[in-house]
């Protein structure tokens, strides 16, 4: 529901109210009681009652967990000459193994 600020103009007091948009303006001062309230011009405001995800993911709740990275290492090998420390047993990838 919408926030709506009101002025007095006879004492000056202002207040927010929040009401329906279909509710008519208040006329009546809640503090001096006279029928001088005038709706202000303002910045948009509401509140959002009940859950949603308004309530989960901007509210302060849990916060979703993030994902992290992980690096994984590659291992190389490397030829020696004379064919040691190759695995290949039988010749087949073109060595003279």
């Amino acid at each position: 529901m919408p926030i709506y600020e009101y002025h007095c103009g006879s004492c000056g007091h202002t207040l927010e109210v929040i009401q329906r948009m279909s509710d008519s303006p208040l006329q009546d001062c809640p503090s001096c009681s006279e029928p001088s309230l005038r709706k202000l011009v303002s910045a948009g405001g509401f509140r959002l009652k009940g859950s949603g995800w308004y309530a989960t993911d901007f509210k302060g709740g849990a916060k979703p967990e993030t994902k992290t990275e992980t690096k994984t290492e590659t291992k190389t090998e490397t030829k020696t000459a004379g064919g040691s420390g190759h695995s290949c047993a039988s010749g087949s990838c073109g060595c003279a193994g």
